[in-house]
């Protein structure tokens, strides 16, 4: 939840959605809140566990943006992926989060298993 510290200070937001394939993405900006509860928490329950933080934007803006830097940058050609030019999740970890723990036993975490534990407490 620190990364709602800024929200905190200036409630201007710009959100970004893509859809996989699609060159186009739509743009909402607005004005986001944080609600800690809510009656329609009750309807955002996922596996049994209900959301204890969520973002409220009223939106301001909805627009589509040109598809000229996804068309150039080939991002959803697979067969352009290069996965291992950027650092690994636990790379990242390790240098900046959690520099004491093992990179190896960081990889365990972060590996395969790690999206099965996502909603473990």
């Amino acid at each position: 939840m620190d990364g709602y510290l800024d929200l905190l200070e200036n409630p201007h937001v710009g959100l970004l959605f893509l859809i996989p394939g699609r060159g186009d993405t739509l743009r909402v900006n607005g004005r986001a809140k944080l609600v800690s509860d809510a009656p329609f928490f009750d309807n955002m329950v996922v596996e049994g566990h209900r959301p204890r933080l969520v973002l409220v934007v009223e939106v301001e803006e909805v627009f589509y943006h040109c598809s000229k830097a996804f068309l150039r940058s080939r991002m959803w050609q697979p067969g352009d992926w290069d996965p291992d030019r950027a650092p690994s999740r636990a790379e990242i970890a390790k240098a900046l989060e959690r520099p004491e723990e093992s990179l190896e036993d960081l990889e365990r975490y972060y590996g395969p298993s790690y999206g099965e534990n996502l909603y473990c407490d």
